[in-house]
């Protein structure tokens, strides 16, 4: 038989055997970082004595809030001590479910006592039902709010979810409930961020697209992992070749500050690609690597920061230990320097309810239990 002849007759079964791959790998399930996957330490029984906090009242009114800077110039730098105060009072509810569900589900994964279960999933399954955070009338704090509060808790939910002990198997119906209300939430969160002019693209951004990053796995949404990439992509295409962020260095004292707050979700976003076969980290010339050394260097330094725009920068931020958990998932998708490995060392544990509660458990638990926590 002819080689073309056996091409021809191939051919069919090959294209078939093509499409077959290609639906095979369309359909395979996003994952997130291995870690994710740990099991719960222990599982305890008997009276802890903490119980279950009252859930949070579901947030259901327009998210019309005050802006902590309000009266600041477009610098957006200086605090207005009066309008924080009442930007923290209208918003309590949606922080103290931000960081109860990430503490319930750190010391679940802790201890394993089924109330600590019990009491996250009731507090999220009372807020999906009420629809919470879903009002279409919001200003910029508002719809700032609605992308934080569902990273924080798509986030801590995801520990649940991909554990190895699968606590969530004798809970599908809220499981269900719940993930349907992070879905909503997230495509309200694409509606609010999609495709702003580049001047308006800052770290809101890159915080919007990681929780839809982190709700796309909860959920196994293709879509939303695909937004959240496109973003990436984005603000990794912002880095300037010395490491620095054009829209955060207009934020005068807080540039530093705000060039750190921006690492967290890119680095977050950049890791969980990476598992789900999307590598990230040369982007723009590897714009995330250089955008971590830079912020590294300033931490130390400022002077540069000074220089590009003539401001002497507040270092308040950038001594809180927290503030650096972007290293975590960073130093997996690149090889830190020995001087960097010492530096996270010496911070460890990193915790921060926004990253869904305990970062050093999820990459570097060796560590993290070298530590007692």
């Amino acid at each position: 038989m002819h080689t073309a002849t056996l091409k021809h007759l191939l051919a069919p079964t090959l294209l078939s055997l093509a499409m077959f791959a290609g639906v095979t790998q369309a359909a395979e399930a996003l994952r997130p970082p291995q870690g994710y996957f740990a099991p719960v330490d222990k599982f305890k029984t008997g009276d802890s004595g903490q119980g279950c906090e009252a859930i949070p009242t579901p947030y259901t009114g327009a998210l019309q809030f005050r802006s902590k800077y309000e009266g600041s110039d477009k610098a957006r730098s200086t605090l207005n001590r009066e309008s924080e105060k009442a930007f923290r009072d209208a918003t309590a509810d949606i922080t103290a479910i931000e960081r109860g569900t990430s503490k319930q589900v750190m010391q679940f994964m802790r201890d394993g006592r089924p109330e600590q279960l019990d009491c996250t999933l009731s507090w999220l399954t009372a807020w999906a039902k009420a629809d919470a955070l879903m009002s279409k009338d919001f200003n910029h704090t508002g719809k700032s709010m609605r992308k934080w509060a569902l990273g924080s808790m798509a986030s801590a939910y995801i520990r649940l979810k991909f554990s190895d002990s699968r606590p969530l198997a004798a809970h599908p119906q809220e499981a269900q409930l719940i993930e349907a209300w992070f879905s909503q939430m997230a495509d309200q969160v694409v509606s609010d961020w999609d495709n702003l002019p580049l001047d308006n693209t800052n770290n809101h951004s890159y915080w919007a697209a990681w929780s839809v990053m982190a709700t796309s796995v909860a959920t196994n949404r293709r879509d939303l992992f695909d937004w959240a990439v496109k973003e990436f992509k984005v603000g990794a295409n912002q880095v300037d070749a010395q490491g620095f962020l054009p829209n955060e260095l207009k934020r005068q004292q807080r540039a530093l500050a705000y060039h750190n707050y921006a690492l967290p979700p890119l680095a977050m976003i950049a890791s969980f690609a990476q598992v789900n076969g999307v590598d990230l980290r040369q982007e723009n010339n590897a714009a995330l690597k250089r955008l971590g050394e830079r912020v590294l260097t300033g931490a130390k330094d400022p002077e540069a920061f000074e220089k590009k725009n003539g401001k002497e920068q507040d270092m308040t931020d950038l001594k809180v230990d927290s503030k650096f958990a972007w290293l975590e998932p960073y130093c997996s998708l690149y090889t830190c320097t020995p001087d960097v490995l010492k530096r996270k060392r010496q911070m460890q544990p990193f915790k921060t309810f926004r990253l869904g509660g305990d970062l050093t458990r999820v990459y570097d638990p060796v560590n993290e239990k070298g530590k007692g926590s």
